[in-house]
């Protein structure tokens, strides 16, 4: 127990810092993070800008996470929840930050692997291994917003860089358009006000960054999730 607390204080904000250099290097290298997106528009690109939406109270949270992680700050019970996210965690971030080198370089199918590996990880987690939400407790609070961000990000990441490296300039086919409606509300149905959230998010920033009646029926998509997981939450 004590190994595992000292290595994970010490990974998963180094793996959050190799993230975020990378992102950097993303962000203000040449060809940038945009230009790259803006040369493999497909079926599944979103408004861009919506990933920085994203990304910056996210990483507020995960800061916030990780102080807790560091100081080890709860009882006996929360403090073994967030260790033991901290590897799937910390895995994520080397994943996403090894995918920025892979995706500026243009090579969009190696960069694919990088967000399976990350997708099946979060995903599975949430899924199967993380503790149920007890909104009264703080480290039990930031653990679940850490993991299903992470994961619900993860779905826009997976569709984005599969359908960039393998159909660019590729129109939704009818199949593609009812796998995409069913898929999410499925997910939709099985999901808590967190990652159902972020489904949501997914689908508007992929209605924004498309246009004509595939972007309408995206937003159709994004109020059908916002049902689903409403009424499954709230009602």
């Amino acid at each position: 127990m004590g190994n595992t607390q000292s290595t994970v204080r010490y990974l998963a904000p180094a793996s959050f810092l190799y993230d975020f250099a990378a992102q950097q290097y993303g962000i203000f290298s040449s060809p940038n993070m945009l230009d790259i997106h803006n040369q493999n528009l497909a079926a599944f690109s979103p408004y861009p800008y919506f990933i920085g939406a994203f990304f910056f109270p996210q990483q507020l949270f995960q800061l916030a996470w990780l102080w807790k992680l560091w100081r080890q700050d709860g009882n006996q019970q929360e403090c073994e929840m967030m260790n033991k996210f901290a590897w799937v965690y910390s895995l994520g971030n080397v994943c996403i930050g090894t995918w920025m080198f892979f995706w500026n370089s243009n090579n969009l199918a190696t960069s694919n692997v990088f967000v399976i590996i990350n997708i099946v990880a979060q995903v599975a987690y949430i899924a199967t291994a993380l503790e149920p939400l007890d909104t009264r407790s703080t480290p039990n609070l930031l653990t679940h917003i850490v993991a299903k961000t992470f994961a619900g990000i993860g779905v826009l990441d997976l569709l984005h860089n599969t359908s960039a490296a393998y159909f660019k300039g590729v129109p939704p086919s009818s199949l593609v358009q009812v796998a995409t409606g069913v898929g999410f509300a499925a997910a939709a149905s099985m999901s808590d006000w967190i990652f159902g959230g972020c489904l949501v998010y997914d689908l508007v920033a992929l209605a924004v960054g498309q246009e004509g009646n595939w972007s309408r029926l995206l937003g159709g998509f994004a109020a059908m999730t916002a049902g689903i997981v409403g009424f499954k939450n709230f009602f």
